[in-house]
């Protein structure tokens, strides 16, 4: 019962989601929008709700009830994340808005951003590991065995760990931006930028003005 409303969760969740960012841009009302989208976190506290009477009736705690809690944890620190992304993007494919900016992708810049997305990863194995010791302590109490609940913590965490050695990486190796191609030499030595035509300006060097036009300037000169 309780894998089957996990995934319960998971679809509503994309469901609420796809119809409150409709109702915000292409039916054009905002707040009913903006209802809908609140209506999201309900979802995570009846999947709490359920989990937790599930273990008061008795039943052992099983991998079933720590996946719940990594589920919900997991919603608190990166569901808004989710679902600014797709407000931005839906913002400028139905409401005239400015395309979202892009992440970065090198330097320290991208340092923070994998930075941020990791405390997101924090607060997730936080949220986890409060309602496991939640779980626990309240509703299995010093009878059971809550040994299967407090694995789940350990396995929060290593995950935070992990995710936490990538994001470092991204400050200790920073990423470097391809280098600009250069422009151009010309003979002696100089740029040359044709991005504009063929220069105006004559030639200050005599080598670099054909025979042809030289001639004809001086024949202009003798006439006048």
């Amino acid at each position: 019962m309780i894998v089957t409303l996990i995934v319960v969760c998971e679809v509503g969740f994309w469901v609420l989601l796809a119809a409150g960012l409709a109702a915000r841009y292409v039916l054009r009302m905002p707040r009913t929008g903006v209802a809908i989208l609140l209506c999201e976190p309900l979802l995570e506290v009846l999947l709490l709700v359920v989990t937790a009477i599930d273990l008061k009736n008795g039943a052992d705690p099983s991998w079933k009830h720590g996946l719940a809690a990594l589920y919900i944890g997991y919603t608190v620190g990166h569901g808004h994340r989710t679902v600014k992304w797709l407000d931005g993007h839906a913002a400028h494919r139905f409401g005239g808005a400015p395309p979202p900016p892009k992440p970065p992708k090198y330097g320290m810049a991208r340092a923070r951003h994998e930075g941020a997305i990791w405390l997101g990863s924090v607060a997730a194995a936080a949220v986890a590991s409060g309602l496991l010791l939640l779980l626990a302590s309240w509703y299995v109490g010093d009878d059971g065995n809550t040994d299967g609940l407090r694995h789940w913590i350990f396995v929060a965490w290593r995950a935070t760990g992990i995710h936490g050695l990538i994001a470092l990486s991204y400050a200790i190796w920073p990423k470097k931006a391809p280098e600009a191609p250069q422009a151009p030499q010309s003979p002696h030595g100089l740029s040359r930028d044709f991005s504009h035509g063929p220069s105006a300006v004559p030639a200050r060097d005599p080598e670099d003005v054909p025979d042809r036009l030289v001639r004809g300037a001086r024949k202009d000169e003798e006439q006048v």
